[in-house]
């Protein structure tokens, strides 16, 4: 299990993998930072896979 902080307010965000993770924080984000997964939203598609790509360094050196 690997802990990851929220990059908005540092809450702990697990994971057994980076999927489970990512299911993790997918949900405190959509809870804890609607308005900000709103405003991502409207961003084009690759400045998601640009932040994913990130994500999985992060998780994969936790």
């Amino acid at each position: 299990m690997k802990t990851l902080k929220c990059e908005v307010c540092d809450a702990d965000i697990q994971g057994e993998d980076f999927d489970a993770w990512f299911a993790n924080a997918r949900g405190h984000w959509m809870t804890e930072h609607a308005d900000l997964m709103q405003e991502m939203a409207g961003k084009p598609k690759e400045e998601g896979e640009k932040w994913m790509a990130e994500a999985r360094k992060r998780f994969d050196a936790a």
